[in-house]
This record gives C-alpha cells, structure tokens and sequence, in this order.
C-alpha cells in the first residue's frame, strides 16, 4: 500500500473512530468557540464531523485526485464552516458545514483537475458536476427505446441544467479527453523516440521563405531610403512628420512650424508622396535627383 494510500485509511478510520455528537453537545461545542474562543471545543466540534467530511469527499473521487487531498479540502471548509457558524441558527452544525464542505471540495476539483481552467460560473459549475450524473439518468430512462443522437442527449442535459447545448458538447469533450504533456512520446516506452510536439503543424514560414523576405524586406528598405534622397528638406521634414512617426503630427502644427498655411503643408505633401510613389513604382534605377522641387 501506498503512503498516501495509507494515510487515506489512516484518516478513514479515525474519522470513523470518533462518536457523533447529540444536539445539546454540538450546540454547547459552537456556542464555546464563538463566544468564548475555546480551541477545545473548536477541536472536538471539527473532530466529530470528520466523518461527514470524509463521506462528502468520496463522491469526488472519480476526478482521479488524491483522496488525501480531498479530505484535507473538506477540512478546510469544515473549518471555514466552523468560524461563520451562528449558535442562534436554526440549523445543526452538520447541515450547515455540508455546504462550506462541499463548496471547499468542488473548488480544488476545479483548480486541480485539468491545467485549463473552467467552470467560472454556476451554469458551468453545475454542468461539470452534475454532466455525468445526468446522461446516466437519460441513458436509463431510455433503455429499451432507440437509443439518441449525440447531438439529442446534448440538448436534453442543456434542458435539465439549464445551459446551452453547445456548453454541454464542450464540457462533455473536456471529460472525456484528459490532459496530455506535449512532451510524452508517441509510442508507449519509447523515451527517446518522437513526441507529440513533433507532430504539431508548424505556423512558421519555411526557412527559404524566411530568408526570401528578410531579402526583399532589405531590398524595399533601400528603395524606400533612396526614394526619400529624392525629396527636397522641407518635403522629407513633412513626410517624416506625417508619415515615418508613431503619432503623425497635424498639417496645422507643422504649418506653423515651418512658416506656411496647413493648406500648402497638405500639396508639399501631396507632392512628396507622388515622388516617392514614382520612384517607387520604377525601382532603384531612378537617377538620384532626378526630382526637382
């Protein structure tokens, strides 16, 4: 038996061990703790309902997490349910604990059984829970009938929990497929043999095709400087401003900065783009300064 194996049983039987508590002990338990603060009775009162914290975590245990695990959730909550509760309820300790038990436990299930993270709301928490449960009771109640598509029994769950057919498809995907490492290899036993990875499709450019755009990337980068060589100052200093920055500058900013009307900014403009797509258009064989301004 494993170790962990061994302090599951461990606790099982302690838990078991332990006598339950009539009404007036439990309530005199709670009412010890929350007034008084006796750790005492704090310990006597969480010791007592181990057992119901043991029995609410059996029925995750098909989640393939460690029962230890469980339990020690279930502790958790049994203690949160221990520091909110109210002697003045209505309630015994038990009934009210159930709740902070089971919510304590359906919390790690969430965060600790796949590495993606799901079931954010109630629909979808609800539907993670309660999926497997529900298309049993269909596929029983429909036994001897033909049997339903896919697509019927999903639509039938979606109605029962109140969720779309579609979130049903996916969590019932995400149920049936578990985690797998990127990294394990194709072939059981094979360790240095191809993994999963390998067959990923690559998005990638092939390596000709890299170094094909690198040179025609280099190649337009020389156009486009020897492009601008054509332009006189004052047509570069707008397309610099207008075109070859992050946060363009306006035609009146630079009206004023060179001494002229935003109108005659936006034809100097103009101008200077006409050039460039002249000389971009007929390749690097343009003679320099073969535009006047």
């Amino acid at each position: 038996m494993s170790e962990q194996a061994s302090r599951s049983t461990q606790m099982a039987r302690t838990a078991m061990a332990t006598p339950l508590l009539e009404r007036e002990e439990e309530y005199d338990l709670a009412r010890r703790w929350s007034e008084e603060g006796d750790q005492k009775a704090l310990h006597a009162l969480i010791h007592a309902h181990m057992r119901l914290a043991l029995a609410i975590a059996r029925r995750f245990r098909n989640y393939g997490l460690p029962m230890s695990d469980l339990v020690q959730e279930g502790h958790i909550g049994l203690m949160e349910a221990a520091a909110r509760f109210e002697t003045t309820r209505e309630v015994r300790f038990s009934t009210y604990a159930t709740w902070w038990i089971r919510a304590a436990i359906q919390d790690y299930v969430l965060r600790n059984w796949s590495i993606v993270r799901g079931g954010t709301s109630s629909g979808q928490k609800a539907l993670f829970f309660n999926l497997r449960r529900v298309r049993a009771r269909l596929e029983r109640a429909n036994e001897g009938a033909a049997a339903p598509t896919r697509e019927e029994l999903h639509r039938s769950i979606a109605e029962k929990l109140g969720v779309s057919a579609t979130e049903v498809a996916r969590m019932d995907a995400r149920l049936n497929i578990p985690d797998l490492s990127l990294n394990a290899p194709l072939a059981a036993g094979e360790e240095d043999g191809a993994e999963r990875l390998d067959q990923l499709v690559a998005t990638d450019p092939l390596p000709d095709e890299q170094v094909s755009r690198e040179i025609d990337g280099e190649r337009q980068r020389r156009w486009l400087i020897g492009a601008l060589r054509g332009l006189n100052d004052r047509e570069f200093r707008i397309i610099k401003a207008r075109r070859l920055t992050d946060e363009s500058e306006t035609l009146e900013v630079l009206g004023a900065r060179l001494g002229i009307s935003k109108e005659r900014v936006r034809q100097i403009e103009s101008r200077a783009i006409e050039k460039l797509r002249v000389a971009l258009t007929n390749g690097p064989d343009v003679p320099r300064g073969a535009f006047t301004a």
